[in-house]
């Protein structure tokens, strides 16, 4: 009981010395929580909307269980209209009701403005049902009533700007739709953010499917007092058990949950990866807090000690008041959590996507798993700390306050950090020789644990060597003022490598993911360079396939010399040993020949484009042994199977259609039927000589009516190319922010504490003649070389790290190595600012000491 009173009394009396640790627990516990509130809130709103959205049972094509709901044709998968009248005489069927439904559909305004979804919510449009009735409700207007009719989600029309008598183009494959919206209708549920438009029945059929008696399903009603497993084993007698995919309310529900599910966790997977990257840094911040706080308290201790109390007492109730620590800390971050995740659902809302917190989830678990993490990683961290304050002996109360540095443990631990660099270099070097990419990026990881954790171990040792060697330029210029800050920064080496790791880490990753993405754009605009002979690039950044109209503007363009249609269709390839693969032939135009410069093992890859001719790429023809002049037996999904000729063997050194086999597209209409034949998923264009200014314009110009495409010129696709992944380092950044915003911390909270254990020097320096300004000086110069040092060891790690991932990638063609020198230095200089920042209320604090009562502490 005693020491659970001495723990609390410490805890309170040090309650503000502890403030910036708390934040840090606070900080990275609700990031975890605001995480799982987030990802269990839109698996919330998504099992609602799936909940009300299907039917007792649904009738689908059963081309649809296999994945082939929409081959790449812009028309899903049909069923004959005489199949609702034969569901419909079912046992146990109260009402069924053919179902249209297409997600191939583009929506513009009258301006052309894409009215989809920013945030990859898919566009749908279909027939207005009464199983529509089941989750939406007409606001205004009324249902569509003809061709030139149309429904709309009130959602998008609130985001829009629209109203009854808006006209609406909607672009299909069979051609474009123009019609005025007679009613809106609105969520009963939440909107995940799709943009949905509705036609009458026969306009949906026509328009959409391209027939006047077809659907894409069917909804199955039951009567009462039938359970949809009974309704679907009834229907599935009467139309054929295996004729067509039948699916219970729940079935369906549990599909499509499982669809938006693999999203959801894979966000909160790498959002949680981020947490715990915070948590690894507050870890350094709550051992320096704990640390320092051991060592003002040495006397104190010392007289505890003297008194009667053992080394397992001191040290439970230093481990106690992180316990105090990590509870406080724990659960004011549950709270934030909850708020993060509201402040998530609202950005979410900006970007299209409506979440309602009437749907905010907040699981049991959640709470417990942000106290329990919190508490362990504190409890964890102040663990060596409060081990040095039980070896405090009794004789320390006649002693000033600090703990004498123990030099034996000083060289085992640099011993320690030298083998593990050591080891960790090594792995790097492994990685970076490999010659398969599975092996290597086992040593790559091995090499990054090896070395962080070196890096942390040997941090001590280099504190001394670094820190001297940063003094010179920065510090020595600002003569004694900046010789004290350094030896201030050289006191505690122990301390000043603690402070640098938890800098160290975050900029380690910041630039190791630059190297990377940099080395990636670089070597896409390499091999853009030397691969791609077309002038242009037209398609779509949703996905889906040119609609024939964009084709017809393509190709009806006189300043080009000739347009290159590129699809793909899924095709079963058996090789001459046996083998069997299902891959998607690219069936291309023969002057594809001339758009991509394809280096060729054997062979011309023109000749691929002949009759009864394939091309395939040199790795699956080394792992099959296929020569040219071999057959292959190729059965085209849903359509004829025969025998190609390898007419060409194209190398898969490079990166770009690494490993595509082709034919022509002669070859491949012959042998899948028309409606089965996938649309071009891009296209490919060269101008005639000394057209290609008027070409692109006039290109531009021709796709204006159709936003879903990008029409890019080679700068273009390079710009684009850098802006995606610019896109996605921005992402990581910004995650990456939340443990930097820690390492911040770290740094002031251990100048603070710093501050406080020199008290009665800095009295004594202010007392001999040193300025207010001069000791703050002192102060922001002795952070600044603490942020510095970090920086420096973060910045020449993570470029390590990343030079050895890009030759990993080189394994994959991306076989240029760029280190974006700008952004490294970029992050160096700001670095020096973070340690100015982190310094001013440690100086400002300093600063207003009174000099006498200073000299007085004891």
């Amino acid at each position: 009981m005693t020491v659970m009173k001495t723990a609390r009394r410490n805890f309170v009396a040090h309650k503000g010395r502890m403030a910036l640790s708390a934040i840090a627990v606070l900080l990275s516990v609700a990031f975890v929580c605001g995480t799982l509130v987030f990802t269990d809130t839109m698996n919330t709103t998504f099992d609602k909307l799936f909940a009300v959205t299907n039917s007792d049972v649904t009738v689908s094509p059963k081309e649809a269980a296999d994945g082939e709901e929409n081959p790449g044709s812009g028309k899903p998968q049909t069923l004959n209209g005489s199949v609702v009248d034969r569901v419909e005489k079912a046992r146990g069927v109260k009402s069924a009701e053919g179902g249209v439904l297409s997600m191939s559909v583009t929506v513009v305004d009258t301006a052309n403005k894409n009215l989809g979804s920013t945030t990859g919510a898919p566009t749908i449009a279909g027939n207005w049902s009464d199983n529509e009735l089941k989750s939406m409700k007409i606001t205004s207007g009324n249902a569509p009533r003809g061709p030139t009719e149309l429904m709309i989600d009130a959602d998008t029309a609130e985001k829009h700007h629209l109203k009854l008598g808006d006209e609406i183009r909607t672009i299909a494959v069979t051609g474009d739709n123009r019609a005025k919206i007679s009613g809106i209708a609105a969520f009963t549920v939440t909107n995940p953010g799709a943009t949905l438009v509705y036609f009458d029945t026969a306009t949906a059929q026509t328009f959409l499917l391209g027939s006047a008696d077809a659907y894409t399903h069917v909804n199955v009603t039951a009567k009462d007092g039938v359970s949809d497993e009974q309704l679907k084993q009834n229907v599935a007698a009467t139309v054929g058990a295996d004729t067509y995919k039948l699916q219970t309310a729940k079935e369906a529900a549990d599909a499509n949950r499982k669809d938006v599910g693999s999203f959801l966790d894979v966000m909160k997977y790498v959002m949680l990866g981020f947490a715990g990257i915070a948590f690894l840094v507050g870890i350094f911040l709550i051992f320096n807090t704990f640390s320092m706080l051991v060592a003002q308290r040495t006397r104190e201790i010392g007289l505890m000690r003297a008194i009667g109390a053992d080394r397992r007492q001191i040290n439970r109730s230093v481990l106690v008041e992180a316990f105090l620590l990590g509870v406080v800390g724990s659960v004011l971050g549950v709270a934030a959590g909850v708020g993060l995740a509201v402040g998530l659902m609202k950005l979410m809302g900006q970007m299209g996507m409506d979440l309602s917190t009437d749907d905010l989830t907040i699981a049991w678990t959640t709470p417990v798993l942000g106290l329990v993490l919190g508490v362990a990683v504190t409890v964890v961290a102040a663990y060596i700390p409060g081990r040095r304050a039980g070896k405090v002996s009794p004789m320390a109360a006649l002693r000033d306050a600090g703990t004498p540095g123990d030099k034996k443990a000083g060289r085992i631990r640099a011993a320690l950090g030298l083998v593990l660099t050591g080891v960790g270099g090594a792995a790097l070097y492994l990685a970076g020789v490999a010659e398969e990419a599975a092996p290597g990026s086992l040593w790559l990881g091995l090499g990054v644990v090896l070395t962080l954790i070196g890096f942390i171990v040997i941090g001590p040792l280099l504190a001394g060597v670094v820190v001297r060697a940063l003094s010179a330029p920065v510090l020595r210029p600002f003569g004694s003022v900046g010789r004290l800050a350094e030896r201030n920064a050289l006191r505690n080496p122990r301390r000043t490598g603690a402070t640098a790791a938890a800098l160290m880490i975050g900029l380690a990753l910041v630039a190791c993911l630059s190297v990377v993405g940099s080395s990636m754009v670089a070597s896409a605009t390499d091999e853009l360079d030397k691969s791609v002979g077309a002038d242009y690039i037209v398609n779509s950044m949703t996905g889906q396939p040119v609609m024939p109209q964009a084709e017809q503007a393509m190709r009806a363009n006189k300043n080009l010399d000739h347009v290159t249609a590129y699809r793909e269709v899924p095709a079963k390839i058996t090789a001459p040993d046996g083998s069997t693969v299902t891959e998607g032939l690219g069936a291309t135009d023969p002057s594809y020949a001339e758009d991509i410069r394809r280096k060729m093992r054997a062979g011309e890859h023109a000749d691929a484009y002949g009759p009864n001719a394939m091309a395939v790429g040199s790795l699956y023809a080394d792992e099959h042994g296929i020569k040219l002049g071999d057959t292959l037996t190729v059965a085209f999904t849903g359509g004829k199977t025969v025998k190609l000729k390898v007419a060409a063997i194209t190398s898969d050194e490079g990166n770009l259609d690494k490993g595509m086999m082709y034919v022509s597209t002669a070859v491949a209409e012959a042998n899948v039927p028309a409606d089965r034949m996938p649309r071009p998923f891009m296209l490919l264009a060269t101008a005639k000589a000394g057209q290609a200014d008027t070409a692109y314009a006039e290109v531009k110009a021709g796709l204006a009516e159709y936003p879903q495409y990008k029409v890019l010129n080679q700068a273009d696709y390079k710009q684009a190319l850098k802006d995606q992944v610019g896109q996605l380092l921005n992402m990581v950044y910004g995650l990456l922010a939340l443990a930097i915003i820690v390492a911040v911390l770290g740094v002031v909270n251990t100048l603070a504490l710093s501050v406080v254990e020199r008290t009665r020097e800095i009295g004594l320096m202010r007392a001999i003649g040193l300025s207010r300004r001069q000791l703050r000086r002192m102060i922001r110069l002795e952070s600044v070389v603490i942020a510095l040092f970090g920086a420096l060891l973060g910045l020449g790690l993570g470029m390590g790290w990343g030079a050895t991932a890009q030759q990993l990638l080189a394994l994959q063609g991306l076989k240029v190595l760029e280190i974006p020198w700008p952004t490294i230095l970029g992050v160096f200089a700001a670095s020096a600012l973070v340690g100015l920042f982190a310094a001013l209320v440690p100086a400002f604090r300093a600063g207003r000491m009174n000099v006498l009562n200073a000299i007085a502490t004891d």
